[in-house]
């Protein structure tokens, strides 16, 4: 078990020292949980937030703040259809259902413990 941990340190150091190989990893990943994302519209985003405590709007919101630290302008409307794929109002016909009062009681209930 240990020689698994130190295995593992040293592959994180490895990956911090080549941080082009960290920035081609962690947008890989990225892509794939937008994709898993666009994939799964049946996941609402209400039952994201309450299980997760972050949803595709937030990722949106986060795309935009980083943009803006690279020096791009980008809104949030772009933003959310980079990562819906597709502009939101589109989206939210096709797929958004209406919040249970059982989701709309745990997302306040969360939204009350910050």
């Amino acid at each position: 078990m240990l020689y698994l941990i130190l295995l593992y340190k040293l592959e994180v150091i490895k990956m911090s020292e080549n941080s082009d190989s960290k920035a081609k990893i962690e947008s890989a990943t990225f892509q794939r949980i937008v994709s898993h994302l666009r994939d799964n519209p049946e996941v609402q985003n209400i039952d994201l937030m309450n299980l997760a405590n972050f949803c595709r709007n937030c990722i949106s919101k986060w795309y935009v703040e980083e943009a803006k630290k690279e020096g791009l302008s980008l809104d949030y409307n772009q933003a959310r259809e980079i990562i819906y794929g597709m502009p939101y109002n589109e989206y939210k016909v096709k797929y958004q259902k209406e919040a249970t009062e059982e989701q709309l009681k745990k997302f306040n209930e969360n939204k009350d413990k910050k």
